[in-house]
């Protein structure tokens, strides 16, 4: 149940933890730790560095901030020095939340008349009504029309064989979350990283013209795990859109001493990246 197993601070840290992380990008995005752009034009890249970023949000979110009195709260410090004070870190937040919002009004259809069977009558009824709810809000319609256009990437000379590799590499990546050593955070990993890779499948079941490749069929699993990223994903969103700048001014007088990247203003940052389509994202 994962109403009962929240995202959140679990204590698994350290060299363990950053391994996995490491082999994600070394064995995935090879030049990552060199600075270079990905040999797969930074897609795949963004992916795991928007997911990655995402996870450090919910975490710093809910952290345990006194283990003695089981006190949590926000570890703003954590937030800034994992996420906020890189911009690229941000900016691929907003990418792979854009992304995944992008396959799910693609298959707005198949979504709206999947069956949502739990054998809770009530509880059925209601996802129905709430699926709906998200897949026709006018204001998201609005403020995205098109946030994502995925025919620049899989079609062309080199389509084919990058979506062979983002596939291959997706398989690579969940696999590696099955070394994860905390139970929690392998279930919350291996779910998100499942709904990126369905996101992925929805995008490559279309073509330039929107004419289906081939009929569109997604599991129960897959659909619920794309629910759950783009909730993830939206909530870190949320959070970074409306937690920066306190944070940036709390942390004004350590930055003044040790100077960081700039961060720039983050109502700019939102209103720039919900106005421009991912594709001028990609080649930024």
């Amino acid at each position: 149940n994962l109403q009962l197993n929240p995202e959140r601070y679990t204590g698994y840290a350290g060299p363990s933890a950053r391994r996995i992380w490491d082999a994600i990008y070394s064995e995935n995005c090879p030049k990552y730790s060199s600075g270079e752009i990905c040999q797969e034009k930074k897609v795949l890249y963004k992916l795991i560095s928007g997911l990655h970023s995402s996870i450090s949000v919910h975490i710093a979110a809910d952290y345990l901030l006194n283990e003695t009195s089981n006190q949590w709260g926000e570890n703003l410090e954590l937030m800034y020095n994992r996420v906020l004070r890189y911009p690229d870190r941000v900016r691929n937040l907003y990418f792979t939340f854009l992304f995944v919002l992008r396959a799910v009004t693609k298959a707005a259809d198949y979504l709206e008349q999947a069956e949502y069977d739990t054998g809770n009558h009530a509880e059925d009824l209601k996802a129905q009504s709430l699926m709906r709810q998200l897949l026709h809000n006018t204001k998201l319609q609005a403020a995205c029309p098109l946030p994502f256009d995925e025919a620049k990437f899989w079609h062309g000379q080199s389509g084919p064989e990058l979506k062979q590799q983002i596939q291959k590499q997706f398989r690579n990546i969940s696999a590696l979350m099955d070394c994860v050593g905390c139970e929690k955070c392998r279930l919350w990993g291996k779910l998100q990283v499942l709904g990126l890779g369905t996101a992925l499948k929805i995008l490559f079941s279309v073509d330039g013209q929107n004419q289906p490749d081939q009929p569109l069929q997604l599991q129960r699993n897959e659909v619920i795990a794309l629910v759950n990223l783009l909730n993830r994903l939206s909530e870190s969103v949320k959070f970074v859109h409306e937690m920066g700048p306190p944070i940036e001014k709390i942390m004004g007088e350590q930055v003044s001493e040790h100077p960081a990247p700039e961060i720039g203003s983050w109502q700019r940052i939102w209103e720039t990246l919900v106005g421009l389509r991912l594709g001028k994202l990609i080649s930024s």
